[in-house]
């Protein structure tokens, strides 16, 4: 895993992660709009396992807009998500918010260079992978990095979210 100097530009996550001169590649692919899972077409096209590929997903936990970082290989566990960051309810957040909050499109959502930080919580599955890859803020573009670099950036909470 190598940082690509002329990246900086690409994406606010790519810039965020080249000012903070961590380790990360870039793997760009063709997105299909027709693919039914972000996600899954991002696993398929990397050519890697789907547990080591991670969505970012954007919910409501009590009135608060809480970032998601699970495997696309499983969905978020709403009720430990809540748990995990010390609330009672949470739901998926209204895509429009989603986008405007993080100025990315649902599909290139990234945990990185968001328009506003939220709070965010990285499924402890994670931990399992010395890299995982996550969107880099565009669809067809991922970012691979270590969990602990992830977790540093973002300043994530490391739980049990996601379920199979």
């Amino acid at each position: 895993m190598a940082k690509k100097a002329k990246q900086a530009a690409g994406t606010p996550a790519i810039a965020a992660l080249t000012a903070a001169g961590v380790a990360f590649a870039t793997h760009a692919y063709e997105h299909d709009p027709a693919h039914p899972s972000y996600g899954e077409e991002a696993a398929q096209a990397l050519g890697v396992s789907p547990a080591q590929v991670f969505k970012t997903l954007v919910a409501d936990v009590d009135g608060v807009l809480t970032v998601a970082v699970v495997p696309v290989a499983g969905s978020l566990d709403l009720k430990a998500l809540a748990t995990a960051v010390g609330g009672k309810r949470a739901a998926m957040a209204d895509p429009a918010v989603a986008e405007r909050t993080t100025g990315y499109v649902r599909g290139g959502i990234s945990p990185l260079g968001q328009r506003r930080r939220l709070r965010t919580v990285l499924d402890a599955s994670a931990s399992a992978h010395a890299t995982i890859c996550c969107s880099a803020g565009r669809r067809g573009l991922e970012i691979e990095l270590s969990p602990s670099d992830l977790t540093t950036l973002t300043g994530a909470t490391v739980a049990p979210i996601a379920r199979p």
